[in-house]
């Protein structure tokens, strides 16, 4: 044997006993925290999951809701924000059928819109229809909250109801979303429940409106029936002027205005009231980049208007434990991507940290299988939103989609989560919609 190979061999095996005497000591006490923060994070997992299946078997009855009759209605101004979308054209076209009476309400469209064939476009449809007027700012400053503030100073209305620009509110909406304002007067807001005419349009789709569908036909029916507490969702929503006008108006460039508000009224000592029977048709992401800027903006939005009112809102004395408690699990939606991606981080630090033995494959088949049913009450909360939904059709989709693109949506929202922790800025994304399409004459 050569010298330098003898020193070489000498090197190696040198190496590894400092390895084994220094080296593996830190390695296991990596491995030890790694795994103690798994199992803690698989608990609170376990726990939320637990949740989910308690909130979907106590929603699976429907519930009946039951308002008054109305004297008199309300005046109204229908709000439809817009940003280079002709399909606005189609839900001002809804908005004029309404069956509500016709010196009651106005229809006003925000066109932020850069593109000035879609503006002369919307001028076209405002001629043909004198009771639609079209107001511009020149530019998308501030966003959606931006548009709806300057549209607010332009409104005749006592209630104002909010369209984003796909959806299609039926002829009786109107009728339907003024009714609580009218028997009380602390109901500040009121949300409807969102449909999707596109749902099963591809795998995309399918995850897109499970997760709207999760949070609207489980999670708030469960909170609003407990504690008659509700979010707004930022469209098919409606509003007391009054009260927004006293509360200084939207959060203008914030980019959940809708989540922003609602936790503006519950410090306040408002109410918003979610109606479980009223719906209102509209389209989901269909495109895998949509939905991960979609649902990573909305991460952004919700973490960041939280931080914002959760001190407030916490230290407020008028404001129930249990109302607090349930705030806090409607912001909380996010929490077991959060949960599921810590999981991963740690469970492959635990492993690679571990010391050298052969694998057990049954073992880690086993203790996978456990951890994955452990955690499954989301899965089966969208299993229940989508019979809810009358869309079992779905099911199989909706699982291959949340085991696929799913991991893909997961990851842009905990990015999401972290930039608003860190209060790094997100940009607004605008999603590409079929009704554009359609209205400007070309196919999907």
């Amino acid at each position: 044997m050569e010298p330098s190979q003898i020193f070489t061999k000498s090197a190696i095996d040198s190496f590894f006993i400092q390895y084994n005497t220094e080296g593996r000591i830190i390695l296991n006490a990596m491995h030890d925290f790694f795994n103690t923060v798994f199992y803690g994070l698989l608990i609170t997992a376990a726990m939320l999951s637990l949740l989910y299946i308690a909130m979907s078997i106590y929603v699976s009855r429907p519930k009946q809701q039951k308002h008054q009759p109305i004297n008199e209605l309300p005046s109204v101004t229908v709000h439809i924000p817009t940003y280079n979308e002709t399909v606005a054209l189609r839900c001002a076209e809804k908005c004029l059928e309404f069956d509500y009476p016709e010196d009651k309400y106005e229809v006003l469209i925000g066109d932020d819109s850069s593109d000035k064939s879609v503006s002369m476009e919307i001028e076209r449809f405002a001629e043909a229809h004198p009771k639609l007027k079209v107001h511009r700012r020149g530019s998308n400053q501030g966003y959606k909250a931006g548009n709806l503030n300057n549209l607010l100073k332009h409104s005749k209305g006592d209630i104002i109801v909010i369209f984003d620009s796909d959806f299609s509110p039926s002829k009786d909406f109107l009728k339907g979303i003024v009714q609580p304002f009218m028997h009380d007067e602390k109901i500040a807001g009121v949300q409807s429940k969102w449909s999707f005419t596109n749902a099963d349009q591809n795998l995309i789709s399918v995850l897109g409106s499970t997760i709207v569908e999760v949070f609207q036909r489980i999670t708030m029916p469960f909170v609003h029936r407990r504690r008659k507490i509700a979010f707004l969702c930022g469209s098919a929503e409606a509003v007391r002027k009054k009260t927004l006008t006293e509360l200084g108006g939207w959060d203008n460039g914030n980019l959940t205005e809708d989540i922003e508000y609602s936790l503006r009224l519950i410090k306040n000592g408002y109410r918003i009231e979610y109606l479980e029977s009223l719906e209102c048709e509209s389209e989901v992401p269909y495109l895998p980049k949509d939905l991960y800027k979609q649902q990573m903006r909305w991460a952004y939005g919700v973490v960041s208007s939280y931080k914002k009112h959760a001190k407030a809102i916490f230290t407020s004395k008028s404001i129930g434990t249990e109302d607090k408690i349930y705030t806090t699990l409607i912001c909380s939606g996010y929490l077991m991507t959060t949960l599921l991606a810590g999981l991963f981080l740690t469970g492959f630090l635990s492993v690679i940290t571990h010391e050298p033995a052969k694998i057990d494959i049954a073992r880690f088949a086993m203790e996978t299988a456990r951890n994955i049913a452990l955690t499954s009450g989301l899965i089966l909360a969208s299993a229940v939103a989508i019979m809810k939904s009358k869309k079992s059709g779905n099911m199989l989709r909706m699982v291959t989609a949340s085991f696929s693109y799913g991991l893909i949506v997961a990851y842009h929202v905990n990015i999401g989560i972290f930039k608003a922790l860190t209060n790094k800025p997100v940009k607004w994304h605008m999603l590409s919609k079929i009704g554009n399409l359609k209205k400007t004459g070309h196919t999907s």
